[in-house]
């Protein structure tokens, strides 16, 4: 069995990262704070704080333009990648709940930059089969119900554009994944992360960030 050399994240671990991490802007720091209090028991579907540096990293390393994010929330993870975004660039943010993002509209028109997030409330399989089929999105971020990753995958990797890259969040699923009886959720990503290892059309490594991430360039 292979031996991990991560180093078990400890609260004072955790925050000495954070403190080491770029500062959130004040309206991410204010998202975070909101969606604790208002939301105390679905909080932990926000992407994890370090993420949302993470995922405006990523934005600006590849340059991205068009971005797609399949599960939005109250509109962390978006804030974050928007702000990254050239002033011309299109975040197209897939959700079904006005409630939840209702908050993240407020957000992100404080932060400058609603006009960069295309906010569409319907099932994301239909926003994404709407889509021009031929490869044009730079990057994508999967954070939503987890049955239906395979689904919003095989929708996503034809509409990469080659170099471009799939975000996805919640691969280890609080660490259930590794049990061959897993249920629910957990067998769904099980599956999941099978699917991704073994398409070809993408290079992908999962990573042990927050609950588990998936990098995966499209060849």
């Amino acid at each position: 069995m292979a031996e991990s050399k991560s180093a078990p994240i400890t609260p004072e671990l955790y925050d000495y990262v954070l403190a080491h991490n770029p500062p959130l802007s004040p309206e991410q720091r204010s998202l975070v704070e909101l969606t604790h209090r208002k939301f105390p028991d679905s909080a932990g579907m926000q992407s994890a704080e370090e993420q949302g540096p993470l995922l405006a990293f990523l934005v600006r390393l590849i340059g991205a333009r068009r971005v797609v994010e399949v599960g939005t929330f109250t509109g962390y993870s978006a804030l974050s990648m928007a702000q990254a975004l050239p002033d011309d660039g299109t975040l197209i943010a897939c959700d079904i709940s006005e409630e939840w993002t209702a908050y993240g509209r407020e957000a992100w028109a404080r932060a400058g930059v609603a006009d960069r997030i295309d906010l569409r409330i319907a099932p994301a399989l239909e926003t994404l089969r709407a889509m021009p089929a031929e490869p044009h999105l730079d990057l994508a971020y999967i954070d939503a119900d987890k049955d239906g990753y395979i689904a919003y995958w095989e929708e996503l990797v034809p509409r990469m554009r080659p170099g471009g890259l799939i975000v996805v969040d919640n691969v280890l699923f609080h660490g259930e994944v590794a049990d061959p009886a897993a249920t629910g959720s957990a067998r769904a990503i099980r599956a999941f992360n099978d699917h991704v290892a073994a398409d070809r059309r993408m290079e992908a490594v999962l990573l042990t960030v927050a609950d588990g991430l998936t990098l995966a360039r499209k060849r």
